[in-house]
């Protein structure tokens, strides 16, 4: 996952990161839709680059909700990785392996059971498809 798509405070940029409440969305003639917050520690006019979802169990209000996020929390795949294939990787990395393709590292807008989508980890090329709620391991490479 990119640091840019992640809630890391280590980004390779000046930008901020704050928890705010959106208040509202409002469609204007000038601006397209304009989201109303409160709570940001931000000077007035400074620009918002992301949003993201709260999420409870990351972040730290405790009388906020989740929202539309909420039901991906326990979200995870079930991954069959065959034994010849996982053992193609160091056996320390082994678990780190099948832990990050359970959270799914597919683009979440992709959803192709045809499709063979690919993972580097660990000096790897880890190739798998995805159908409903399965993931299989296809081929483990060594990265050249």
């Amino acid at each position: 996952m990119g640091v840019f798509a992640t809630r890391s405070p280590f980004r390779p940029n000046p930008i901020g990161l704050s928890c705010v409440r959106l208040e509202k969305i409002e469609k204007t003639a000038n601006h397209g839709f304009v989201l109303k917050v409160r709570g940001a520690d931000l000077m007035d006019g400074t620009p918002i680059y992301d949003i993201k979802p709260y999420l409870p169990y990351v972040d730290s209000r405790p009388d906020a909700t989740g929202g539309f996020a909420q039901p991906l929390k326990d979200y995870a795949l079930k991954v069959n990785f065959p034994q010849d294939l996982l053992e193609l990787l160091p056996a320390n990395r082994q678990a780190a392996a099948i832990s990050i393709l359970e959270n799914d590292p597919r683009p979440s807008y992709k959803n192709d059971s045809d499709r063979i989508y690919g993972l580097s980890f660990a000096g790897f090329n880890i190739s798998f498809k995805v159908a409903e709620d399965l993931l299989t391991v296809v081929d483990v490479a060594a990265l050249k």
